[in-house]
C-alpha cells in the first residue's frame, strides 16, 4: 500500500531568501545553456524597470526580513553603473533585510571594476562569486570565455581590497583537453587569493550549445570519465589538506565561507525567485518565469505576475527532494528534522531502500542523519536516483 506524507511543515513557510535572475552576458560560453542574452542598454534598462515590478508584486508575501538574495545569471555585474544602481536601490525600497543578510552577486571577472565593486558594496552586498573555471588562457579560449586568467586574478584581489570578506570561484573540470596539470595549477592560483569558498563542477555538455554539436560531430576532445574522477580527487584533497571544508558534493568553504543561499536549495526550503527564467518555490509549488525577455516585461508591463509554469509539489516529491538534495551534503538528512517536517520516519516511508543501500554501504548513518560515504559522492546520482523509483510503504 502506497504510504501519503501526511504533511509538509515547510509548505506554508514564508520564504526568507530571493534569487534574482539577470539573463545578460557579453557573449555566450560554448558549454552554457542557461538562460542568456547579448543586449544593448536600453533593454537593459526596460529589464530594471519589469524587475521593479516583479519586487512589488513579490514583497507583499515577504512577511519577513530577507535572510538570503542572491543575483545570478548570466552576469549581474555586466549593466552599466546605473542600472546597476537603480536595480539595487528598488531591491532595498521593496524587501526589509535581516542584520546578518548574505547578498551574494555572481560577476564575470571582465565585468567589474572598482567603481562597481564599491556600489556593490554600499549597497549592502557581502559575497562575490566569480566565474573562474580555470587559470589557463588557452582552456579560457577553448571554452569561449571573455576573460583571461590574468583578470580574474585582478577581480579577486580588487574586491578583497574595498572591503569583501567572503569571495567564492568557480572551477570546471573535464573540459576540452584539460589535464591534471591543468586542475593542479588552477588550485594552486586560487589557494594564493583571498577566496574563502569555492565550487567545483564537472563539465555537462548540454545538447543545443556548440559543445552539444561538437560532441555530435566527434570533434570535442574530452578527458574522459577516469581522468575526470582523478582531477575530482585532486581538487578535493588539495582543498581540505588547505584547510576547506568539503561540505557540499561540488563546494568547499573555510570557516564561516559556507554560501547560506545555496544552503536553502539543498534544504528543499522555500524561496521567492524574479527575473526572466528564474525558478521559484513559494507555498508548496514550483514556478519558472518567462524565458524570453519579451513576455517576461510585457507581463509585468500589463500588471500579469510572468509566471510561465507552475506545478504544485506533491508531499512525496517534497519528501523526495529532501532526499536527493540533502544527500549532497556533508551533513546528510536528518532523521529527526525529516520526521519533524514531514510527520513520519525515513525509515517508515522508503520502506526497504533505506536498509538495502546501508548494506551496499551506499549509505551511512552518522550522528543520527543519513549520508553518502565521501568516497561515493563522484557516483552520488546512481544513488539519488533510488529515491526517485523507489516504492513507498507504509
Amino acid at each position: 500500500m502506497t504510504h501519503q506524507v501526511p504533511m509538509d511543515l515547510l509548505r506554508e513557510k514564508t520564504p526568507t531568501s530571493l534569487y534574482v535572475h539577470i539573463p545578460f552576458c557579453k557573449s555566450r560560453c560554448f558549454y552554457c545553456d542557461f538562460n542568456t542574452y547579448v543586449a544593448p542598454e536600453h533593454v537593459m534598462e526596460n529589464y530594471a524597470n519589469a524587475l521593479d515590478a516583479e519586487f512589488a508584486q513579490l514583497a507583499p508575501a515577504a512577511a519577513a526580513p530577507l535572510q538570503t538574495v542572491f543575483f545570478g545569471g548570466g552576469t549581474p555585474t555586466l549593466p552599466p553603473l546605473s542600472i546597476l544602481e537603480r536595480m539595487l536601490k528598488s531591491l532595498r525600497a521593496h524587501f526589509a533585510f535581516a542584520d546578518d543578510a548574505e547578498v551574494t552577486f555572481e560577476s564575470n571577472p571582465d565585468s567589474i571594476d572598482v567603481a562597481k565593486l564599491r556600489l556593490l558594496r554600499e549597497y549592502g552586498v557581502n559575497r562575490l562569486s566569480f566565474g573562474a573555471q580555470t587559470f589557463r588562457d588557452r582552456l579560457l579560449l577553448t571554452i569561449g570565455r571573455s576573460h583571461d586568467a590574468k583578470t580574474v586574478i585582478e577581480g579577486v584581489e580588487a574586491a578583497a581590497g574595498v572591503g569583501f570578506a567572503h569571495i567564492n570561484v568557480d572551477l570546471m573540470f573535464g573540459l576540452p583537453e584539460q589535464s591534471l596539470a591543468d586542475v593542479d595549477h588552477a588550485l594552486s592560483q586560487v589557494l594564493s587569493l583571498p577566496v574563502d569558498h569555492l565550487s567545483a563542477y564537472w563539465l555537462k555538455v548540454e545538447a543545443g550549445t556548440p559543445f552539444g554539436k561538437w560532441r555530435e560531430m566527434g570533434e570535442l576532445p574530452l578527458p574522459g570519465e577516469d581522468l575526470e574522477a582523478d582531477m575530482y580527487q585532486m581538487v578535493r584533497e588539495r582543498l581540505v589538506a588547505a584547510g576547506y571544508a568539503h561540505y557540499e558534493i561540488s563546494n568547499f568553504a573555510r570557516v564561516n565561507g559556507h554560501a547560506k543561499h545555496n544552503l536553502v536549495y539543498w534544504r528543499n526550503a522555500p524561496y521567492f525567485a524574479a527575473g526572466a527564467g528564474a525558478h521559484g518555490y513559494v507555498g508548496g509549488a514550483r514556478y519558472e518565469n518567462e524565458r524570453r525577455l519579451a513576455p517576461y516585461m510585457a507581463a509585468l508591463g500589463a500588471g500579469n505576475r510572468p509566471i510561465a509554469d507552475e506545478h504544485a509539489v506533491s508531499l512525496r516529491e517534497a519528501a523526495e527532494d529532501s532526499m536527493m538534495l540533502g544527500l549532497r551534503l556533508a551533513e546528510g538528512v536528518s532523521r529527526a528534522a525529516f520526521k519533524a517536517r514531514f510527520g513520519v520516519e525515513i525509515e517508515q516511508l522508503y520502506g526497504g531502500l533505506i536498509p538495502e543501500l546501508l548494506e551496499r554501504g551506499w549509505l551511512l548513518c552518522v550522528d543520527d542523519a543519513y549520508r553518502i560515504p565521501d568516497d561515493l559522492w563522484p557516483v552520488a546520482n546512481v544513488i539519488f536516483e533510488k529515491f526517485v523509483t523507489a516504492d513507498v510503504l507504509d
